[in-house]
């Protein structure tokens, strides 16, 4: 039975424009349906959130932010947002409709996919995110169901219904949005998330591509929240082997659970994945990975969707409590977009962690015993109340490694290392720890340190003038990446310094973010022309110009004389910058062939032959000047000429 015919809006038009055809899929947030846009007569998805959340000021307002965000990316691979609005309970988005599936779709049914096609696919999602990352906003809630593959081949990506400018406020006090088997480390312990969460969320969905199965599982979110803070990702070869090293590296780099150690967005990842795949070959490239999972685990895993549209529980976005106490409650399923809440003092146990107490070994307990009574009450009252303790040394100011070498003189561990903004501790010095300084800890215990990542927003230093390597070592000291360089002539800055940098001096930008450097090549040099000239002479012409000369190794043939000039790799004329290297081959001289024999012959049908073997033909007529028979050639028939140097030929006359 079709049930689509139970649902109200079916055969509905919509706000007086949009005529709704059929329903797509339904999610814990909203439904999805086919329309067509009445007034421009094309067919578009109607996102329609569901009437009894539409009453939810946050919901609407994530709606309303969709809408905006998505508005400003016109790229290729993002799925556009045409229209945003409301009719009744119905509170709706209009967007480009793709005919198609998800990638969750396929895993589901291929599992693993070859390197080819999994790169094939992260580039362009990775273009699509570049563009919302450089636009100044976060994706957030990065998965296989937010990636549509059109018929056509095309991918885009979907969903930005989490979306956060990167300049506002993106942590979150006891809730995290997102989805749990996509969540970074930070996300879930700070409830933060910059571009390089998004960055994350793409490392594991590349690793659920090249390997069929999610890096972490578990029977509950709360375990496999736990693996996600306290487990690497591991490599996709450990499940199909035969990947190439630069793909387990690529997952590596992406999936770092310290984000300082991550690409700093989506750009700088594509560029990794670019250069991760260029030295790869067709065998590597079009590697049929073993099924990395069953039919039935692929089921557990992505969850499948009815014939109706409506997506299974997991799939759906959806918006939960999640309270990690002590002892493990039953939660929902991995694969939804949640909101999950957590008191800081309760972090998530490992998976069937027993909670009993270890017991102490029966000869430590007399050991004890015996310390009592040979020093007494007094010692071993000592022993309990301050022997096991330790104080937290003092911290703040000093750098991360300092900071690391104090507590491993006082006994201590670093339990984990936070960061945060400030705009007054210096970037890579200790802003807090926990416990902190002077406090009581127990001996052997572990402190948490709080690392500087300096202002929140950076400000783009003025560069120009100053060399290359000292502008670089500049934008670092400020929290900011060197980015592109490129290679300009100027007539004003002097060669290898900055001419420019892009965004411009005085603008405002998060830490990590790429600063474009244009660099002088001086002022152009035209090329002067030395083919023919004697290798010494040329080196000495070129190099008094303000080049560099290389010499090629190899000889050619050419009608210059030997061990002149044949060539010259920059044509004369050409405009070079001072110090670029122009590579000179020397000439063996002319190569010798052989003459064919052309007395008695026509002089047509002479030039023609000569001609065809590689020479230059001059034709003179004896008089009077009506005979045409050559009589002779000045280089015998059979004999060698230079290629390309004349041989005259002389006519009979009457």
């Amino acid at each position: 039975m079709d049930t689509t015919l139970k649902d109200p809006l079916v055969g509905h038009v919509l706000d007086g424009r949009y005529r709704v055809d059929a329903r797509i899929a339904v999610g814990g947030m909203a439904t999805v349906y086919r329309a067509v846009d009445t007034r421009l007569d094309r067919v578009l998805a109607l996102k329609v959130m569901h009437p009894a959340l539409a009453t939810d000021a946050s919901f609407v307002e994530r709606f309303i932010r969709e809408a905006k965000s998505v508005a400003h990316l016109a790229h290729p691979n993002v799925v556009g947002v045409f229209d945003q609005g409301a009719e009744g309970a119905y509170v709706y988005l209009a967007m480009e409709y793709v005919a198609g599936c998800t990638l969750r779709d396929v895993l589901r049914e291929r599992g693993a996919l070859q390197p080819r096609a999994a790169l094939d696919i992260l580039e362009p999602v990775l273009a699509a995110l570049g563009a919302a990352h450089r636009a100044g906003f976060v994706h957030r809630d990065m998965k296989p169901e937010n990636v549509l593959i059109g018929d056509d081949g095309r991918v885009k990506v979907a969903d930005f219904g989490l979306v956060r400018a990167v300049g506002s406020v993106t942590s979150t006090t006891g809730t995290v949005l997102g989805t749990v088997s996509y969540l970074a480390p930070e996300q879930i312990e700070y409830g933060t998330a910059d571009t390089r969460a998004d960055v994350y969320a793409c490392g594991v969905v590349l690793y659920e591509m090249l390997t069929g199965a999610k890096p972490h599982s578990g029977d509950t979110p709360a375990q496999v929240l736990f693996q996600h803070l306290n487990e690497d990702v591991p490599a996709p070869s450990a499940l199909v082997p035969g990947l190439a090293v630069e793909l387990d590296e690529l997952v590596a780099s992406a999936t770092a659970r310290n984000p300082e150690v991550r690409p700093h967005d989506a750009v700088a990842l594509l560029a990794q994945v670019r250069e991760a795949r260029a030295p790869l070959g067709d065998e590597q490239l079009d590697l049929v990975p073993p099924q990395a999972h069953t039919d039935e685990q692929a089921q557990d895993q992505s969850g499948e969707q009815r014939s109706d549209g409506v997506l299974a529980s997991e799939d759906r976005t959806s918006v939960i409590p999640r309270v990690l106490p002590r002892e493990e409650p039953e939660e929902p399923e991995v694969n939804r977009t949640t909101r999950l809440a957590m008191p800081p003092s309760a972090p998530p146990q490992p998976p069937q962690q027993s909670r009993r107490r270890a017991v102490p070994n029966r000869g430590v307990l007399a050991l004890v015993v015996a310390l009592f009574l040979i020093l007494g009450v007094g010692a071993g009252v000592w022993y309990i109340n301050s022997g096991q303790f330790t104080r937290v040394p003092a911290l703040i100011g000093k750098t991360e490694k300092d900071a690391r070498q104090e507590l491993k003189n006082a006994g201590l561990d670093v339990k984990k290392v936070r960061f945060d903004f400030s705009e007054t501790v210096k970037r890579g010095t200790v802003i807090n720890s926990d416990p902190a300084t002077n406090e009581r800890i127990r001996g052997n215990d572990s402190v948490t340190i709080v690392v500087s990542r300096g202002p929140e927003i950076v400000k783009v230093p003025q560069l120009k003038g100053k060399p290359l390597a000292k502008a670089e070592r500049e934008l670092k000291k400020l929290g900011l990446a060197p980015g592109v360089v490129t290679k300009e002539f100027s007539e004003e800055i002097a060669q290898g310094s900055v001419i420019s940098t892009d965004p411009e001096a005085g603008a405002g930008r998060s830490p990590d973010s790429a600063v474009a450097l244009t660099v002088s090549k001086g002022a152009p040099i035209e090329v002067p022309g030395v083919t023919g000239d004697s290798l010494d002479a040329a080196t000495s012409e070129l190099e008094g110009a303000g080049f560099k000369v290389k010499v090629a190794s190899a000889q050619i043939n050419s009608p210059e004389d030997a061990g002149s000039v044949a060539k010259q790799s920059a044509a004369e004329g050409t405009q070079l910058a001072r110090g670029d290297t122009i590579t000179l081959t020397v000439s063996k001289g002319p190569r010798m062939i052989d003459v064919p024999d052309v007395v008695g012959k026509k002089a047509d049908e002479a030039t023609s032959r000569l001609k065809s073997a590689g020479f230059e033909v001059k034709v003179e007529k004896s008089f009077p000047f009506l005979g045409d028979t050559v009589e002779s050639q000045s280089v015998a028939g059979g004999g060698q000429a230079p290629e390309g140097s004349t041989i005259t030929i002389k006519t009979k006359g009457l």
